[in-house]
């Protein structure tokens, strides 16, 4: 994995930023930042095919010893930065970001910025234990991964043996402690899980909940990504209309990844990303956080811009700032818009790291 430190990757005009901290930032396409994604541990309890397959990761894997994770005060420090610069939404991921220890604290110390919207995406099978407790600390919404209904293709996806039964209660825990329009969030891999679009559909109509399905993505360099798997999103939506009939309707906010529709007959809606058919990067206002620090300006990076090492040194935060204001108006990522099957194979940073 190659990594810039920040003061190679960062330009001369770095100063010029330093007394703007709580003015927004723009980079070299128009985008301002406005979502920060914080991954709080590489670690996860499932081994999903496309995103951590257990031939990678396996027992000998070397996961990131905890002395060089982000404590939650220096994660703060950084998200309270980002706040000032305009960020309105912060999600919390991982790998499974509820198998880092006391997490509830980091969601109580996030929820006391004024004007940010506090997410987090979890498989779901810790939320029984976990869910009353992040919803008392101040997390807003949570959002899940399933993949499939059917228990054998779910279990072939997750490849840990966990049962859909366990995401499900997850999901009903999570309601039972307050979240509404909970996010449902199955990845489609044709022909591995693709014939579970419809009973998805039908299971979480009229349930509250909101459904999305997302392209398999060539994220990383291990889940042996290959064009002819991918169910562009049409496709998806194509499937339901034909048993429960959709209409479009607008984004909840500018820059939203998800195309959205709703049932004709008002059973709620579904949505659909759309990173490989219908390239979203013009209106891309994210940048990640990944667990011991660096910043990723982009899903599919090559590199990090290191921010660790200014917040153990004694960098003030006009400095860390504009650490962040020089990586995000360099910032030119396009990786959707140009994709090809030679910058498919590419290395690239694996989302178990830097958080989908």
């Amino acid at each position: 994995m190659k990594v810039i430190p920040i003061r190679s990757a960062l330009s001369t005009p770095l100063s010029v930023r330093a007394d703007a901290a709580d003015g927004p930032l723009v980079d070299q396409r128009g985008r301002s930042v406005r979502d920060l994604r914080i991954s709080v541990t590489d670690r996860c309890n499932f081994r999903c095919v496309y995103c951590m397959p257990r031939a990678v990761f396996d027992k000998d894997y070397p996961f990131l010893p905890r002395a060089q994770l982000l404590s939650f005060e220096e994660i703060f420090r950084v998200a309270k930065i980002f706040a000032a610069r305009g960020v309105r939404k912060i999600r919390i991921t991982g790998g499974e970001p509820l198998l880092r220890k006391d997490i509830e604290r980091l969601i109580a110390m996030l929820a006391t910025l004024d004007d940010v919207e506090l997410t987090l995406t979890t498989n779901g099978v810790l939320l029984p234990k976990l869910a009353r407790t992040l919803r008392d600390a101040g997390l807003h919404r949570v959002t899940v991964s399933l993949d499939a209904l059917d228990d054998a293709t779910f279990r072939r996806m997750n490849d840990a043996d966990y049962p859909v039964e366990r995401v499900l209660e997850g999901i009903a825990a999570a309601q039972s402690a307050g979240f509404e329009a909970i996010k449902v969030n199955m990845v489609v891999k044709r022909g591995s899980n693709d014939q579970d679009i419809v009973p998805m559909a039908r299971h979480f109509r009229n349930s509250g909940h909101i459904l999305r399905f997302i392209e398999f993505m060539d994220v990383g360099a291990s889940n042996g990504w290959k064009m002819d798997e991918v169910l562009p999103s049409r496709d998806v939506i194509a499937r339901i209309h034909e048993q429960f009939p959709l209409e479009a309707i607008d984004p909840n906010y500018e820059g939203e990844v998800a195309e959205r529709w709703r049932y004709v007959d008002g059973a709620g809606e579904v949505g659909v990303i759309s990173s490989v058919t219908q390239a979203f990067c013009s209106t891309c206002t994210r940048i990640r956080l990944s667990t011991e620090g660096k910043l990723y300006t982009c899903l599919f990076a090559q590199h990090g811009h290191d921010l660790r090492d200014l917040l153990r040194g004694d960098a003030d935060d006009a400095r860390i700032d504009a650490a962040i204001a020089g990586v995000w108006t360099q910032r030119d990522d396009r990786y959707s818009e140009i994709r090809t099957a030679a910058t498919a194979g590419r290395p690239k940073i694996e989302m178990s790291y830097i958080g989908g």
